[in-house]
């Protein structure tokens, strides 16, 4: 198992695959790569699990059938680990955490995020499938805050803890699900008694996390949290759709007074070089926006998104089309990842209509 992290840690790969019947295998660069060696059976996916995971976290597989938690190698990275059965078997999944934190410029983060990070108040959704880079994203909004703001006690609550963070200027509290504290909403209401500042909630995955998250924000604190969504009105309306429907009017008012910003992020393969760029949708919660939310017409937000250049937004179709008249990433990765899509091929051909023209111009 040794090895085989040595080689996630000096191919940068993503994640490193153990599965019985095909070798091991690493995701680098969104692509999977099959490790040269004998493919692995039963008892070689066991040995390899056993070498990594506690006596605790194995009950805890046999018992609900998989758990997560975090691993350091070494001095050389930390990992992200989820072990659990298939067909009987042991299986793992194992995604490299970055040792070293990013500024938001390196990850390509619009400047108007910045801003938020010295809201004294409000709530900041960060959203995108699995796998998407939310985690990185958050772990360096929460790195600004620890390094500059001296009034500013901040708690994190993971399901597992990634990032660890030194205290700096900040205090900051870094609690884990399942080993701190149960879950998330119990974490939540918790974090209230413990004069917090900023609150990080690694997950808004039921009910009771979301509503003591809108209730923490509400009640004057800078709360971020993550959601498997993409795109600011949908965001908004599974937020709204989380709760009975005899609650949704109270909660959109809710919203509309806390929601602070819905950042949405993509990584996109790039095509001028091995690597992943990521890709972002910015919504700043203005009174135009707020009235949307309470009126429940949350399909006419991304109109008001495309006019909102001034206040930092940005949609997620021209951030594509920037990245690919950049020649970062490939025209199928702007069509297949569009809002848009139809708007967007038209887009496409009239950029190409002006490529044509400009070299006939050139002859």
């Amino acid at each position: 198992m040794s090895d085989l992290l040595q080689l996630v840690v000096q191919e940068n790969a993503a994640d490193l695959h153990i599965r019985v019947g095909v070798p091991p295998v690493i995701r680098l660069h969104g692509t999977l790569h099959k490790v040269e060696g004998p493919v692995l059976r039963p008892e070689d996916t066991e040995e390899l699990m056993r070498t990594i995971t506690s006596e605790d976290n194995i009950q805890h597989v046999r018992e609900r059938g998989g758990a997560d938690f975090g691993f350091a190698f070494g001095e050389l990275a930390r990992f992200r680990v989820s072990v659990f059965k298939e067909k009987g078997n042991f299986g793992i999944v194992a995604r490299q955490i970055p040792s070293k934190l990013l500024t938001l410029e390196q990850l390509g983060i619009p400047p108007s995020v910045r801003e938020l990070l010295y809201k004294p108040r409000g709530l900041v959704l960060v959203t995108g499938p699995t796998g998407s880079g939310k985690t990185t994203s958050l772990a360096s909004m929460i790195n600004i805050i620890n390094e500059e703001r001296d009034d500013a006690h901040i708690i994190t609550i993971e399901d597992p803890i990634e990032y660890y963070h030194k205290h700096k200027k900040a205090v900051i509290t870094q609690r884990e699900i399942n080993v701190d504290v149960p879950n998330f909403a119990e974490a939540l209401r918790r974090a209230l008694r413990q004069d917090p500042d900023v609150i990080l909630v690694g997950e808004m995955r039921d009910l009771e996390t979301i509503d003591a998250a809108i209730t923490a924000a509400e009640t004057g604190h800078l709360v971020f949290g993550t959601l498997h969504t993409t795109g600011a009105a949908k965001t908004i309306d599974r937020v709204v759709n989380a709760f009975p429907v005899n609650q949704q009017e109270q909660i959109r008012i809710q919203l509309s007074t806390v929601l602070q910003a819905v950042i949405s992020q993509l990584l996109l393969p790039r095509c001028d070089k091995p690597g992943r760029v990521a890709i972002f949708e910015i919504m700043i919660n203005t009174p135009s926006i707020a009235a949307l939310i309470r009126d429940n017409k949350t399909f006419r937000i991304q109109s008001d998104i495309q006019t909102g250049a001034k206040y930092g937004m940005v949609t997620l179709d021209s951030f594509l089309l920037e990245k690919y008249q950049a020649g970062m990433i490939s025209q199928e990765e702007v069509i297949t990842k569009a809002q848009d899509p139809t708007t967007i091929l038209q887009k496409l051909q009239e950029l190409e209509a002006g490529r044509t023209l400009e070299e006939a111009s050139r002859r």
